[in-house]
C-alpha cells in the first residue's frame, strides 16, 4: 500500500510540471533561450518570431508551445500586449 501511494504522489508532482511540448528536446530549449535573448527577451510580433525559428530550426507551434511551456514553469510573464518575456538566463531582471 505505502508502493502505491508514493507511486501515486509521484504521478501527482508529474503532472504538476509542464513537460516540454513534443519533439522539442533539452538542446532546444537552451537555442530557444539564446535566441529569444538575441532579439531583446520579448516575444510580440513576427519579427521576433521568425528569427527565433530560423536560430532555433523550430517550427512556429514549436516556439509558440515552448513559450507556453516556460510560462507554465515561470521561467517567463505573459506581457499586456499579448507577447511573452523570457525571464531568466540572459534575461533575468537586474
Amino acid at each position: 500500500m505505502t508502493r502505491v501511494l508514493g507511486s501515486l504522489a509521484g504521478l501527482g508532482l508529474l503532472a504538476a510540471c509542464a513537460l516540454p511540448p513534443d519533439g522539442v528536446k533539452p538542446d532546444d530549449l537552451v537555442a530557444f533561450d539564446a535566441a529569444v535573448a538575441s532579439v531583446g527577451c520579448d516575444l510580440v510580433g513576427e519579427s521576433d518570431y521568425l528569427p527565433v525559428e530560423l536560430q532555433t530550426g523550430l517550427t512556429r507551434e514549436q516556439v509558440v508551445e515552448t513559450a507556453q511551456f516556460r510560462l507554465a514553469n515561470e521561467q517567463a510573464v505573459a506581457l499586456d500586449n499579448g507577447g511573452v518575456r523570457l525571464i531568466t538566463g540572459a534575461c533575468a531582471p537586474a
